[in-house]
């Protein structure tokens, strides 16, 4: 809660900026790309979400699956076996709320909570949200730019304009929100 003396003492400061507010379509295009610490930082947060995601619904498919299955698992030799159909449901499930989670963010404001954070935004080249079809290829092409050491991240590095592979794939860019500015 903010006091009336809180935002004269903001006003009257030179410089200051006394309330966040959403941005122009000049000052988007003209926001500087996000770099790559700030980039890993917003996955991490995103990671937990995604994580506390699968905890809560693989949860329920356990649940599910023990109502109508004898058991989900078994000890064999030592060593816990899931049933086949079980194991099968569970990455299905995993994969598709993963894709779910950021399409749904990339395309309804540009950012994921972990960018929120981070105040990066997620766009298209021309400044508009990211299509479902570019959030699709962004997504499939982002993971494999991470787990083959990073390689499309650094990427950025010897990129004019600081993009990472998977966002020259899908002709989406990423760039860093001024403080100032709302998230939506």
């Amino acid at each position: 809660m903010t006091r009336p003396s809180d935002n004269a003492n903001t006003a009257s400061k030179p410089g200051k900026i006394s309330e966040r507010r959403l941005l122009s379509d000049d000052e988007i295009a003209s926001l500087p790309r996000a770099g790559l610490l700030r980039r890993l930082a917003a996955l991490l947060y995103d990671m937990f979400l995604v994580a506390a995601i699968w905890f809560c619904l693989g949860y329920l498919l356990l649940f599910v699956f023990g109502l109508f299955a004898d058991n989900t698992s078994r000890l064999v030799d030592g060593q816990v076996v899931t049933h086949p159909i079980l194991s099968a449901l569970q990455f299905a499930m995993m994969l598709s709320t993963s894709i779910a989670f950021y399409l749904w963010f990339w395309n309804r404001s540009g950012q994921t909570l972990g960018m929120i954070a981070w105040r990066i935004r997620a766009l298209q080249l021309d400044n508009r949200p990211i299509t479902l079809r570019q959030g699709l290829i962004r997504w499939l092409a982002a993971w494999p730019s991470f787990w083959l050491g990073g390689l499309g991240y650094l990427w950025m590095y010897v990129d004019k304009q600081h993009d990472a592979i998977h966002e020259r794939l899908s002709h989406t860019k990423t760039v860093l929100l001024p403080k100032h500015a709302r998230p939506f």
